[in-house]
């Protein structure tokens, strides 16, 4: 007798699980190096030839020049003949004995105080109060006024301060005897004493909407719920500006100083066009001392020296005050 077996399915050969608590996982790629890990790793890599381009233009156009000019500040350099002769410091040296190169210091930190006051902290109070207006059509519109000073060339804004300042006919003194205050009228651009006044409130007028913008943008991205449980506390708008607003746009206020503070040791255009560094080089900065310097007495090894001074003022500044930022971050 014989018995018929029914016949047996194939038997499939079984998947070795990974070692580890963890089933299901994919199987680690030959070295020892998970698939995932290689695409992150490959991602990186393609990331960083992305970042190649621009990585090239800034050493070509920044970092290469930079230790150019640190290089041609240890020369004695006539670019009209092409002659030059290594001096090591003494282009240094005398810049710590020019009293020109000292006043332009000083004039440029006056620049970037004022603006410090003006572009930054008046900036972030008059940005809270057009913030606080409750029509969306009028906040609309007072940005677009306070913004248009600054859609005006620096050019054009000194050429236009340059007539409102004039002795006889400027419209500021023509203001001053109007109202009775003509004993106040003077040559603004023309004295010492006040010329550099003159093009830093210039500079604030063309700057100052610039900053109302970005600090209204800070202030609206900061959620209105902390505003409506400040107002069931009975916070008044003074308070409530100390102790909601200003805290929150703490980020942006550093910001904004670092770019002042940057741009006020940069200055040039606008005393070029307003004084020249005139009367008698008391509205000199370091920026047209440099121009001076270089194009004026034809010693670029003393102006390449100016513009390495320029580059380690604004660097620490903008180092300390971003270190002073990050420690005080405020996260919401």
């Amino acid at each position: 007798m014989t018995t018929t077996q029914a016949p047996q399915a194939p038997v499939r050969p079984r998947t070795q699980p990974l070692a580890g608590p963890g089933r299901g996982r994919t199987a680690p790629a030959p070295g020892g190096t998970s698939p995932r890990a290689a695409n992150r790793g490959g991602a990186r890599w393609r990331g960083l030839v992305w970042l190649i381009p621009a990585l090239a233009v800034l050493a070509v156009f920044v970092y290469w020049p930079l230790i150019q000019n640190i290089v041609f500040s240890f020369l004695k350099w006539n670019i009209y003949s092409g002659e030059q002769t290594f001096v090591g410091g003494d282009n240094y040296a005398q810049l710590a004995q020019d009293p020109v190169f000292w006043r332009a210091l000083g004039n440029n930190t006056w620049y970037a105080a004022l603006s410090i006051v003006f572009q930054v902290f008046g900036a972030l109070v008059l940005a809270a109060i057009v913030e606080s207006v409750r029509s969306d059509r009028w906040r609309k519109a007072f940005r677009a006024i306070y913004f248009i000073p600054s859609a005006i060339s620096l050019t054009v804004a000194g050429l236009l301060f340059y007539f409102i300042y004039q002795p006889q006919t400027g419209m500021l003194n023509v203001f001053l005897d109007n109202v009775g205050l003509g004993q106040f009228s003077q040559a603004w651009l023309g004295h010492e004493s006040t010329a550099i006044f003159a093009i830093i409130a210039m500079s604030q007028w063309q700057g100052f909407g610039y900053s109302v913008l970005l600090f209204s943008v800070a202030l609206q991205r900061i959620p209105q719920e902390l505003y409506e449980a400040a107002n069931l506390d009975g916070v008044g708008p003074i308070r409530r500006f100390f102790q909601v607003s200003l805290p929150l746009v703490r980020e942006m206020t550093g910001l904004m100083m670092i770019v002042t503070i940057s741009g006020a040791f940069q200055v040039f255009n606008e005393v070029m066009v307003m004084t020249s560094g005139g009367p008698n080089n008391s509205s000199q900065v370091l920026g047209t001392w440099l121009y001076h310097a270089g194009f004026v007495t034809n010693d670029f090894g003393s102006a390449a020296a100016i513009g390495v001074a320029i580059f380690v003022i604004t660097l620490l500044l903008a180092a300390a005050q971003l270190a002073y930022s990050r420690k005080r971050r405020v996260e919401w």
